[in-house]
């Protein structure tokens, strides 16, 4: 068997900067929902009133994931990494501003620039670390979703701690963007330019960075074929939906995403009002769903490894199947409670080795790592919600079957996972021949 590669320094730096990122946006998003409650008494504003402020929110990140691709294309996943972060900075300042000033629009347009930056910098991290993942030759995706999912736990606790010593809202936040702007500062510097972006015309600007060269270098070693192209832009985005193999990974990602999604949307809400339990114990659940997603990415490397995608896929799926099935099903509160960690740990593969099998076997990885992420991120945000308009007919633990048989759905067809043989569908059906000045530096 093939030793992988050994990791230079560089590309240490390159997946410990993203590993701090994705630590850093997980202690963010969580101290934001964990001070929710003491904004909406700031604002002084109702329920459904802040149900508009939120609305920001998904404004914001659905306009991130959409322009991500396109923005990774033009100039590269760094410079993504870098808009996000900016804009995830100016969004936490903003809505502390907001909420310190009582100004519910000011929280509106904070938690939207918020959610772009999350959208635009998530896009990016999944190429950046797909583009790791192949020049190392093993899995590194989960480990990276792993350290947003700690992130959520620490963001969970360090918010509760300081609800509970009343510490104000507005500086707690503004604390969060200064060590979001260092963390960003540090990746920016880290990671090197070039990942996914289309070549420029000849004659344009060289890029005489050396970390860009040496991350060139590390990626053609670990697969890149050059010489081939696939189209461009927004039509590049939509050809690559033409490959039945990425039809199908999509819909793999779109199911585990959704099961994850309804945990962060509806976990609490279920125990509460489907299981009779008190707020905090809808919290505590929440949490303990946290603790076995971020378990389930930080130790499933060895398990990939052992026994590939498909395989680890299909009974992640299972298992988040026998979990949600617990939760919405059994009459016994404590069985949901403890059935929580199945659907933690089901879930918690799904997403990043769906987006690493996107990427493997092809020349045009990055344009199939982002249309992938994009129809995960879609799902995790937008599908879940509609969970509510169905739980008002039949009620939130009847509406989990929809969870229930999107996860059965995506274990019947994990067979895409698998690793495609060389030479073997690298390009969609109608691709222009190879040729044209294009190359995909992931």
């Amino acid at each position: 068997m093939k030793n992988p590669p050994v990791m230079d320094a560089t590309t240490r730096r390159w997946r410990a900067a993203l590993f701090l990122f994705m630590l850093a946006t997980g202690v963010s998003m969580a101290s934001w929902v964990a001070r929710t409650p003491a904004v909406r008494d700031a604002l002084d504003v109702t329920t459904g009133s802040m149900g508009l402020v939120l609305f920001g929110l998904s404004i914001g990140s659905m306009a991130g994931v959409l322009a991500s691709g396109g923005l990774v294309r033009r100039r590269g996943g760094r410079q993504a990494i870098a808009t996000g972060a900016g804009l995830i900075v100016a969004g936490l300042l903003v809505i502390a501003g907001g909420t310190a000033l009582e100004v519910s629009a000011g929280v509106f347009c904070g938690l939207a620039l918020f959610g772009a930056g999350m959208g635009l910098a998530e896009v990016a991290f999944n190429i950046e670390g797909a583009a790791v993942e192949r020049s190392l030759g093993r899995p590194v995706l989960p480990v990276l979703h792993g350290c947003f999912s700690l992130g959520t736990v620490v963001g969970a606790l360090l918010g509760m701690g300081l609800t509970a010593v009343r510490f104000p809202v507005g500086w707690h936040l503004a604390a969060i963007a200064v060590a979001v702007a260092a963390a960003g500062v540090w990746t920016v510097r880290a990671v090197p330019a070039g990942t996914g972006q289309e070549e420029a015309a000849p004659g344009g600007p060289a890029d005489s960075d050396a970390a860009s060269d040496a991350a060139s270098d590390a990626a053609s070693a670990a697969g890149s074929e050059g010489g081939g192209r696939h189209p461009d832009g927004f039509r590049g985005q939509l050809a690559v939906w033409r490959d039945r193999r990425l039809v199908m990974i999509g819909l793999i990602v779109l199911a585990m995403a959704f099961a994850e999604g309804s945990a962060n949307d509806w976990l609490p809400l279920l125990m509460v009002d489907g299981h009779g339990t008190s707020a905090t114990a809808g919290s505590l659940t929440f949490m303990l769903f946290a603790v076995a997603m971020t378990t389930g990415r930080f130790t499933g490397g060895p398990v990939l490894v052992r026994y590939g995608p498909a395989a680890v896929v299909r009974a992640s799926a299972l298992v988040a199947a026998v979990g949600v099935a617990l939760v919405a099903f059994s009459d016994n509160a404590l069985l949901a409670g403890a059935a929580v960690v199945l659907w933690g740990l089901g879930a918690s593969l799904g997403f990043p080795v769906t987006i690493s099998a996107a990427g493997e076997g092809t020349r045009n990885a990055s344009a199939r790592v982002a249309a992938v992420s994009t129809a995960g991120y879609a799902a995790f945000l937008v599908g879940p919600p509609s969970l509510g308009f169905l739980a008002d007919h039949v009620g939130l633990r009847n509406a989990m079957v929809v969870v229930l048989v999107l996860l059965v759905g995506a274990a019947l067809i994990t067979r895409a996972l698998r690793t495609p043989p060389a030479g073997a569908g690298e390009e969609p059906p109608g691709t222009p021949a190879p040729g044209a000045r294009q190359s995909d530096l992931v």
